[in-house]
């Protein structure tokens, strides 16, 4: 009996624990990837857009977080409006997304989107794997100026493993131990707004709208009153064009769980053409970061992200490393880099 309400204990202060951070995983690179955080992103560029990351956080901590996500996301229909321009070609210094292109820029022209999104987070002997499906629609408010709005809806399924849990010097019943793996599928859904110019972009999104209640029990091992809260996300960033080769992409992603403060990062990417970048990340209250990326071709673009913790866990971390690769997909028109994601 003592061994398990030790059980009970222990997981019970697991979640204690779990529920003082965000129950949604940490991305650094999400400058890369907006679709990640907010639904609405779906099918903004005029071809398939295809990320693949993987983030292992607070390295050199045993059982720290480890993310992998696959993304695609697109128009349900390519438009027929010829796109080909500066930057389908690379003359020899020249920008192909200097001040001439910008002068062009036109707003979004109504559209679908669509996209999927596989994803497993695990931390000790918690999983979480999700998988979903979006729909988006943009529109032109203006020459300049598009909105579009999406959701996301899935499935997450929650997993403990029972084997893995510690009991430190407690003699652990043999069925506590075999108990293997307990899962709970919950559905998940996410809605977003994103509001996007040549200039600025401005979104607001709601991930795992419907709060759930979560319990994992087998007769041995059981929790009790655990619940998964909704996140609020309000993204905004801003293109300062320094010269006709040089931009500076300053921006700001704030996070909402109730009950708990509000978190924010503070973002600067500075691109040179629209070839490389680099850039550096302020999550407050928990550290910076350094990025670099490159656009490989107008297929293929990498990133790279280095955190540094100024909490508690820089005694026992040695940072956190998160890549990520893109696919540009149907590029018809061969853009180097993204029209509206920037």
């Amino acid at each position: 009996m003592n061994v398990k309400r030790n059980s009970i204990v222990c997981i019970g202060l697991f979640f204690a624990i779990a529920a003082g951070a965000q129950q949604r995983p940490y991305y650094t690179q999400y400058i890369m990837n907006n679709y990640i955080i907010n639904p609405a992103v779906a099918g903004i560029e005029n071809y398939w857009d295809v990320k693949a990351s993987h983030r292992m956080q607070w390295v050199g901590l045993q059982d720290a977080p480890v993310t992998t996500y696959l993304t695609i996301h697109g128009p349900l229909k390519k438009s027929e409006y010829d796109r080909e321009s500066a930057t389908s070609f690379h003359a020899s210094g020249s920008n192909p997304r200097g001040d001439a292109y910008w002068r062009d820029y036109t707003s979004a022209e109504p559209h679908q989107g669509i996209g999927f999104t596989i994803l497993n987070d695990k931390t000790g002997p918690l999983n979480r794997f999700a998988a979903y499906g979006t729909y988006a629609y943009h529109l032109s408010l203006s020459p300049r100026t598009s909105l579009s709005a999406g959701v996301s809806a899935g499935i997450t399924n929650m997993s403990l493993d029972a084997s893995k849990l510690n009991f430190g010097t407690v003699n652990v019943d043999p069925a506590v131990a075999g108990s293997g793996v307990i899962n709970r599928i919950k559905p998940d859904v996410s809605a977003g707004l994103w509001l996007y110019s040549k200039d600025y972009f401005l979104g607001l999104a709601a991930q795992q709208i419907i709060p759930e209640q979560i319990a994992f029990s087998d007769n041995t091992v059981y929790l009790q009153n655990g619940k998964l809260l909704p996140h609020l996300f309000l993204s905004a960033g801003y293109r300062i064009q320094m010269t006709d080769d040089v931009s500076l992409l300053p921006s700001l992603l704030v996070r909402y769980i109730s009950p708990l403060p509000v978190g924010f990062d503070v973002n600067a990417k500075l691109q040179y053409q629209d070839l490389i970048w680099v850039g550096a990340s302020y999550r407050y209250q928990d550290g910076f970061a350094a990025m670099v990326g490159l656009n490989v071709n107008h297929n293929i673009n990498i990133g790279y992200s280095y955190d540094i913790q100024t909490s508690a866990l820089n005694t026992v971390s040695h940072g956190t490393h998160e890549i990520l690769i893109g696919f540009l997909l149907n590029n018809k028109y061969g853009d180097w880099c993204p029209r509206n994601l920037w």
